[in-house]
C-alpha cells in the first residue's frame, strides 16, 4: 500500500518511453459500489514532462478540486476518453466484468491509440496492447490518477443530471451509493431504470424482502 500522503508521479511513464513506448495510457474506473448508475472509466495519455498541477487519487480530493483539475487534464492530455457500462450491463456481466468492459471502451476510444496500458487494479484488459495491472495505481501513477479524476467527475455529472429526472432518490447528493437516504428512497419508491437489479439491496426489494 502506498504511504499516506504520497503523490502520484510519472516514473512508470518515463521508464516506458525510455523503452520505446510513445503513448502509455493510464486507465481507471469508478462506480463499483453504487446501487444505481453506470460504472465509468477513463483512459488518459499525458505528455512527457508535464508539470503536475496537484493530481491525486480522486477519492482523496474534494469534489471541487476534482472539478478544477478535470479541465486542466483535458487541456494538457495528448488524448483522453471516457466510457461506461450501463446498469443493465453490470447486472448481465457482474460488476467486475462490466468494469473491465468500461475500461476497454475508454482505451479503444483513444486517438492516437495507446501502445501501453497502466491499468488500475489487479487485472489487465482483453486488448492486444502491452499492459500492466497496478494495485493502487491511482495513488502511485500520474496518468492513472488523471484517469481516476476524469472518470469520477464524469460519473458525478451523469448522476447529477439523472437526479433531475428521478429527484426522489437524491442522486445528486449520494451519486447512487447506498446511503441511508438512498435506501429509504428505494424502499419508499422502488427502483428506477438506473438501479442495479443484481445488487442485494435492490434485489431484495424486488423480491419483497426489503
Amino acid at each position: 500500500m502506498a504511504p499516506a500522503g504520497r503523490r502520484p508521479d510519472d516514473a512508470l511513464e518515463r521508464d516506458l518511453r525510455a523503452e520505446g513506448f510513445l503513448w502509455p495510457a493510464g486507465v481507471d474506473e469508478v462506480g463499483r459500489g453504487p446501487l444505481a448508475g453506470p460504472v465509468v472509466a477513463a483512459a488518459v495519455i499525458l505528455p512527457p514532462d508535464w508539470p503536475d498541477p496537484g493530481l491525486a487519487d480522486s477519492k482523496r480530493l474534494s469534489p471541487a478540486r476534482r472539478r478544477e483539475l478535470a479541465p486542466v487534464i483535458v487541456q494538457a492530455a495528448v488524448t483522453w476518453a471516457v466510457a461506461w457500462a450501463e446498469a443493465e450491463e453490470v447486472d448481465g456481466l457482474n460488476i467486475h466484468h462490466a468494469s473491465l468492459l468500461a475500461m476497454r471502451r475508454a482505451v479503444e476510444a483513444l486517438s492516437p491509440a495507446a501502445d501501453y496500458l497502466l491499468v488500475d487494479g489487479r487485472f489487465v484488459l482483453d486488448l492486444p496492447v502491452s499492459q500492466r495491472a497496478l494495485v493502487k495505481g491511482d495513488v502511485t501513477c500520474r496518468s492513472v490518477a488523471a484517469a481516476s479524476i476524469l472518470a469520477k467527475v464524469h460519473r458525478d455529472r451523469l448522476m447529477e443530471r439523472w437526479d433531475r429526472e428521478w429527484p426522489v432518490y437524491g442522486f445528486a447528493d449520494h451519486k447512487g451509493y447506498p446511503t441511508a437516504r438512498h435506501q429509504r428512497a428505494l424502499k419508499a419508491h422502488g427502483p428506477c431504470p438506473l438501479h442495479r437489479r443484481s445488487y442485494a439491496p435492490v434485489a431484495q426489494l424486488e423480491l419483497g424482502l426489503g
